[in-house]
């Protein structure tokens, strides 16, 4: 196996274990810190040594072994003390696994672990989605529409707090669960959006391990709490936009708009699936929440067979609910979207027009307006927002998708 062979190893290695070796240090040290040096310091070692030595035959448990190993040293390097030397010591020993409490799973473990309420709940959905989503801080920063540099920062001061405050890094109880599941949830989402309409320019437009990660671990945490109105929403939000994965990119790579899609190549499995959550809360008669509000919106969107049969009234009432609940730019931009298809898309631009202030960097709203000026034949106008948009985004597939429509305009 040739050097390039033997760095591809240890990326795909990277991206599947690092997860489980930070929550194995995380475990046994008990501080965040040293579990990610020691996980980064044995990736660094692999780099080095799998192009001469080989790779060995079992590669997540010889990086799990490293990274202990370095672990140890950084604690005695950094600890003189005869009580230190002693306590790397007993770290360095064969200790019986710790307690897996009421979550099987290692990854949906550290994502609880890591929603700890003594953080901010974005603090801890950043910190969160780093540590153990996987994404890249500029993934991230695209996700809350912040600059790469603050969103950096935010991580570096909640490691920081975590470190002052001495924030115990413990194995949730049962008892813990509902009051970390919010954070949770919202990590789900983000890494189930950043699969759903992937931001980086050198990544396939949808990623499907994102997706189907962020709906396994949703299955998870709906049998750990399944009382919860929100998990479930969650849930049939996510199985009802994954069940339009395979129709929303063309052959060629160029994503496709909902009102373009073949609706016969959606996945009526999922779609049932869905509908069945989103009857279910409603049968409760409990008020909605976020997500909950989401997937009833998604699933009038995958109820009509045409989308001429779509109900958008009813649409824009649940979005006005949505308003209420959670009152973004980014949800008033949508509403907006809904709006044109019910009141004209004169409407629509006035009130797209009001959030410029807030979203002049999100490219969603430079491309909303672009549909909304050419429908009202401004063409020019349409131009010069579709050039924004696509200035703006990352996603190929929908650069692609926006640079036809831009070119159509003649």
């Amino acid at each position: 196996m040739n050097g390039t062979d033997t760095r591809e190893v240890i990326a795909r290695a990277h991206h599947e274990e690092w997860a489980r070796v930070v929550a194995a240090l995380t475990r046994r040290f008990g501080d965040l810190d040293i579990a990610e040096e020691g996980a980064a310091e044995a990736f660094a070692t692999a780099v080095e040594r799998w192009p001469t030595d080989g790779i060995p035959p079992n590669p997540g448990a010889w990086l799990t072994t490293t990274a202990n190993r370095k672990a140890i040293d950084r604690i005695r390097r950094e600890n003189k003390r005869d009580d230190k030397h002693k306590e790397a010591g007993v770290l360095s020993d064969i200790e019986p696994p710790a307690p897996l409490g009421a979550i099987d799973d290692d990854r949906l473990r550290l994502i609880f672990i890591c929603c700890h309420p003594a953080l901010a709940m974005e603090t801890r959905v950043a910190l969160t989605l780093r540590m153990v989503g996987g994404l890249s801080v500029s993934e991230i920063a695209r996700a809350f529409l912040v600059q790469e540099s603050a969103m950096s920062r935010r991580i570096t001061r909640a490691k920081a707090k975590i470190k002052a405050a001495r924030i115990p890094y413990r194995v949730p109880s049962e008892e813990d669960l509902p009051l970390r599941v919010t954070g949770v949830l919202a990590v789900l989402y983000l890494v189930f959006n950043e699969g759903y309409l992937a931001s980086g320019p050198d990544t396939d437009p949808v990623r499907d391990d994102l997706t189907a990660e962020a709906i396994r671990l949703a299955r998870l945490v709906r049998a750990l709490l399944p009382v919860d109105g929100e998990v479930a929403g969650l849930l049939a939000l996510m199985l009802l936009i994954e069940a339009r994965r395979t129709a929303r990119v063309s052959a060629v790579g160029e994503l496709i708009a909902l009102d373009e899609q073949n609706r016969g190549a959606w996945d009526a499995e999922m779609i049932a699936e869905g509908h069945a959550l989103v009857r279910e809360r409603l049968a409760t008669g409990m008020a909605p929440g976020r997500f909950q509000i989401l997937a009833a919106i998604n699933a009038l969107h995958t109820s009509a067979r045409d989308v001429r049969d779509t109900d958008w009234s009813q649409i824009v009432a649940l979005y006005d609910q949505l308003v209420r609940v959670e009152p973004s730019p980014v949800v008033a931009l949508n509403r907006a979207i809904a709006v044109s298809e019910l009141d004209g898309p004169e409407v629509a631009l006035a009130a797209v027009d009001r959030l410029q202030d807030q979203l002049v960097e999100y490219h969603p709203y430079h491309a909303t307006r672009a549909e909304l000026l050419r429908r009202l034949g401004y063409g020019p106008a349409a131009r010069a927002a579709y050039d924004a948009a696509i200035e703006r985004a990352g996603n190929p597939g929908e650069i692609a998708y926006l640079t036809r429509r831009r070119d159509q305009l003649g």
